[in-house]
C-alpha cells in the first residue's frame, strides 16, 4: 500500500531521530495521555505514534499490545501530512483505507483520529491518535481536547529531549531547593605584600 510523504521528509526524520526517543521503554508520562485520551473520545484505543523512514513505532499504546507497523499501511503517516486533526470516521467506506490490513484483519480498525505532533519548529513527528473498531464521529470538545494533548505530548518531547542532552561547556552547578547554586563560593585568596 502506498502512503502520502510530507515534502519535508528528509529534514523531518533527522529531526525526528534527535529526539532520541525511538525504540525507548515505556514511560508513565506518556501513557497518562493515551489512557486520558481514549478515556475522553470514549474509545478502547490510544497512541502515541512516531513516524519513522519504513514503520510508525508507537511510545504509548492504550488498548493494544502493538508497539509498531509497516509504515505503508499507517493511518498516521496520512495524518502527518495535514495541518489539522486528521479523522476518519468508517475506514471500511474510505477507499485509501479499506483493504488496509489494520481493517480488515485486527485490530480491525473502523474508526481513527490523529492530531499530529508538530515540534516548535514546524516538523510533524507522528501523531496522538485514537482507534475505535466502531464507526463513530467525535464531538467539538473532543476534537479539541485531542489537540490540546498532542501540544502537551510535544511538551513532554521537548522536555525529555532537554534532559538528555549532555553538558558540553563547563559544569552545571547542583541547585538546592531554593534554584540557588549549592556551590561554595571561593574566598578570594590574601595578596602577598611584596618586601622593598
Amino acid at each position: 500500500m502506498s502512503h502520502p510523504i510530507p515534502s519535508n521528509e528528509s529534514q523531518r526524520l533527522k529531526v525526528l531521530w534527535q529526539y532520541e526517543v525511538l525504540d525507548t521503554v515505556p514511560e508513565a508520562m506518556f501513557d497518562d495521555l493515551t489512557e486520558l485520551a481514549a478515556s475522553i473520545c470514549d474509545v478502547p484505543i490510544a497512541l502515541v505514534s512516531l513516524v519513522d523512514e519504513d514503520r510508525q513505532w508507537f511510545k504509548s499504546t492504550h488498548g493494544v499490545s502493538l508497539r509498531e507497523t509497516s509504515r505503508d499501511i499507517s493511518f498516521c503517516a496520512h495524518a502527518i501530512c495535514r495541518s489539522g486533526l486528521f479523522i476518519v470516521p468508517d475506514a471500511r467506506k474510505d477507499v485509501r483505507f479499506k483493504n488496509n490490513p489494520l481493517v480488515t484483519g485486527g485490530p480491525k480498525i473502523r474508526f481513527y483520529a490523529g492530531s499530529p505532533l508538530v515540534t516548535p519548529d514546524g516538523y510533524a513527528l507522528g501523531t496522538l491518535c485514537v482507534l475505535d473498531p466502531k464507526p463513530r464521529r467525535l464531538n467539538t470538545s473532543q476534537q479539541r481536547a485531542m489537540q490540546l494533548l498532542a501540544r502537551v505530548t510535544v511538551s513532554l518531547l521537548e522536555l525529555r529531549r532537554r534532559a538528555n542532552v549532555p553538558v558540553t561547556v563547563g559544569k552545571v552547578p547542583r541547585c538546592g531547593p531554593s534554584g540557588r547554586s549549592t556551590a561554595r563560593p571561593r574566598k578570594p585568596r590574601a595578596r602577598r605584600s611584596r618586601r622593598s
